[in-house]
């Protein structure tokens, strides 16, 4: 560790271990030679383990919001009903909006998530082809119940699941094929803990065939194309290479943890340290959950900050003692902090972040 890796808590992009940095100064390689097959070939298996898919995982050169658009322009025939609880849920309602498809939206107050007798009953109410979500809602920390919420969607046989994992992959469950996840993806910067600029998402079998159905589904953000390339361990097009180099060094150090499994453990376990600090002094400064117990994220914490407190002057004195949270998103930037516990952070630092906070407030 360098001095001063441990102290980035920002929600993402999220610190990057410097032995992953290091993998990005490695030379440039032909990005159609056979050393980037076999560079593709080794990531191949180990991110099937990641997604705990049986599928080709595709990685594009492009932010999360790529693949998020990817999955409306391939994934929604006509008309889609978007489930809403945050910010990022409302992206994925723009992008069907933008696309030229018509949108349902299913809103929540910030904090909470949808529930699977709500969906069931938007659904048998709506005539829709697809259904979006976020599963980890970044802007307010709420984790949707989504293996109960994809059980609810396959009551409707023609309708696809479209999925923002992005703080939840790698960071807590995401089980893409016991679950029948049409389309589920995340972004590089999150859970992962590489530098932004990759998407990585699964396609299901429904999902590539209700592509081939759909002629103005695009170009660079194909599917098709993307599985195609997939299969003969090809890019699409010429990749970040060296953000490749950095996703292979990451899967090494998630194996050499234990898998990702393990992964999940040391998360559910830095969520489990910011519960327990609510229930103690955090609490009793004033600080309290965003979110219901049960419905909180494993790698992000949405806290209200106590009565009469600025969540942006938090942040900032945390600031101007070294250390990195964010502030609240949207509507919520002056009364919630959030605090990115994911990727490479351990239960030490978010206890040292939360004193931080701690001593900057009282």
């Amino acid at each position: 560790m360098t001095p001063g890796f441990g102290r980035f808590f920002l929600p993402g992009p999220t610190e990057v271990h410097p032995e992953v940095l290091a993998a990005l100064t490695r030379p440039m390689i032909p990005h159609r030679g056979k050393e980037m097959r076999g560079l593709i070939a080794g990531m191949a298996e180990p991110l099937k383990q990641l997604f705990r898919t049986q599928r080709r995982v595709l990685v594009g050169t492009c932010s999360a919001t790529g693949f998020m658009e990817m999955a409306v322009r391939s994934g929604v025939r006509q008309r889609a009903l978007s489930l809403v609880s945050g910010a990022f849920g409302e992206r994925f309602a723009a992008i069907v909006a933008a696309t030229g498809r018509d949108v349902i939206r299913l809103n929540v107050a910030p904090g909470r998530t949808i529930e699977p007798d709500m969906l069931h009953d938007a659904l048998r109410r709506s005539e829709v082809d697809a259904v979006t979500m976020v599963h980890s809602e970044t802007s307010t920390g709420a984790l949707a119940p989504l293996e109960a919420l994809a059980q609810v969607v396959h009551q409707h046989p023609d309708v696809l699941l479209l999925v923002d994992a992005v703080t939840s992959l790698a960071g807590s469950p995401v089980e893409t094929d016991a679950w029948g996840l049409d389309f589920v993806f995340t972004g590089s910067q999150k859970a992962l803990a590489l530098p932004p600029g990759l998407a990585l998402g699964v396609a299901s079998e429904r999902m590539l065939e209700r592509a081939k159905t759909i002629p103005e589904r695009g170009a660079y953000l194909d599917v098709i194309a993307f599985d195609e390339a997939a299969a003969e361990m090809q890019p699409t097009n010429t990749p970040a290479i060296s953000f490749y180099y950095a996703l292979d060094a990451q899967l090494q150090r998630i194996a050499a943890e234990g898998g990702v499994e393990a992964r999940w453990r040391r998360h559910d376990a830095m969520r489990q340290a910011v519960e327990q600090w609510i229930a103690g002094s955090g609490g009793g400064l004033g600080f309290s959950y965003l979110p219901d117990e049960g419905r909180r994220s494993w790698t992000v914490s949405c806290l209200k900050v106590p009565e009469g407190k600025n969540a942006r002057t938090i942040a900032q004195a945390v600031g101007e003692r070294g250390w990195t949270i964010g502030s609240g998103y949207g509507s919520l930037k002056e009364s919630t902090i959030r605090i990115g516990h994911m990727g490479d952070h351990t239960v030490a630092g978010v206890q040292g972040v939360l004193a931080e906070v701690e001593a900057v407030t009282r």
